[in-house]
């Protein structure tokens, strides 16, 4: 889907020229489409309504759009019936959860990110070998609730900064291993890492690292345009983690200014009129019509030559969960 705009009045000779830089990846991740898919596979299969536990992914557009199609958004499993398909969203959901859709008899559909699940598996392993699991994320993501929610309580702690990690204090004896989000930036987590290895050397890590491959390479991607750009411009919600991560990573990547838009609505015209070279990138959860939507609004206003820079192609698909796949 594209969106149009029509041209102002004034002579094109007397538009200002902006050259785009498109970073590549961007947008849509494997882990979002999956769980877009199974919010409309689950509708087509049972009907409307389809209830859906939290945000399906942090994008308002795509929420909307869902909505129109039948599903139910809601922040608790007590807000839904016994006899509707319930899905739990991408950022994963404590144990407690499912536990309590068995409970009911409830039909539910798990549309954790299978990279977010890895995490789960990992921190499980961790604590059934008596480590005390430290968690590197955000106070309060779905993710790292989720994430915490899969031990009982005291089992993990979380550190949000740098500071957290120079001030945790194990118990006498306790061994300690390493989750993170996996929405953060490489970088902040990178250092974050470097102390707490620094502190206890001996703190299991993970075997792969957790920041997943989408959030890792629309970084990269960002970075390979900052430099080069007066504006960045990040499409993504503001309860979106990684769309708030590549703003920070393309500002300390060198972009003279950088800001996260919901989409061509939320455009500052002055900023971008001040601007020569716009980068332009999206979170994982927004769609790529936004990205056109952008692009569509810009040459409404100015000449606009657009350059793509991929720094690498993405392939990964995860299926969708066997009940959707049942015929």
């Amino acid at each position: 889907m594209s969106v149009t705009f029509d041209a102002p009045s004034q002579a094109k000779s007397a538009r200002k020229a902006k050259t785009v830089l498109l970073a590549a990846p961007r947008g849509f991740c494997a882990g979002v489409d999956r769980a877009i898919q199974i919010v409309e596979r689950s509708i087509e299969k049972f009907g409307a309504p389809v209830y859906v536990r939290h945000e399906i992914v942090h994008n308002r557009h795509v929420v909307e759009r869902l909505q129109k199609l039948g599903a139910i958004f809601v922040e608790e499993l007590s807000e839904c019936p016994d006899d509707r398909p319930v899905v739990f969203s991408a950022h994963g959901v404590p144990k407690s959860v499912p536990k309590a859709a068995q409970a009911r008899e409830m039909t539910y559909l798990d549309a954790t990110c299978p990279l977010v699940s890895k995490v789960h598996v990992e921190a499980e392993r961790h604590a059934k070998e008596g480590l005390h699991i430290l968690l590197i994320g955000h106070a309060g993501h779905p993710e790292v609730e989720g994430t915490m929610g899969q031990l009982p309580k005291g089992q993990m702690s979380l550190i949000e900064t740098n500071e957290d990690a120079r001030n945790f204090e194990p118990l006498a004896g306790q061994k300690l291993a390493l989750v993170t989000q996996t929405t953060l930036s490489v970088d902040d987590t990178k250092e974050m890492i470097s102390i707490l290895q620094e502190r206890f050397p001996d703190i299991a890590l993970p075997y792969k690292e957790d920041i997943c491959y989408a959030t890792t390479n629309r970084q990269l991607a960002v970075k390979a345009i900052a430099e080069r750009c007066d504006l960045l411009l990040v499409i993504g919600s503001q309860t979106s983690s990684n769309s708030k991560r590549l703003v920070e990573v393309g500002a300390k990547a060198g972009a003279a200014g950088a800001a996260l838009i919901s989409s061509s609505g939320s455009i500052d015209w002055d900023a971008v009129d001040a601007a020569d070279t716009i980068g332009l990138s999206a979170g994982a959860s927004a769609p790529e019509y936004l990205t056109d939507g952008v692009i569509a609004a810009l040459r409404s206003r100015y000449d606009v030559s657009c350059q793509e820079v991929e720094v690498t192609k993405e392939k990964v698909i995860f299926r969708l969960p066997r009940l959707l796949l049942d015929k």
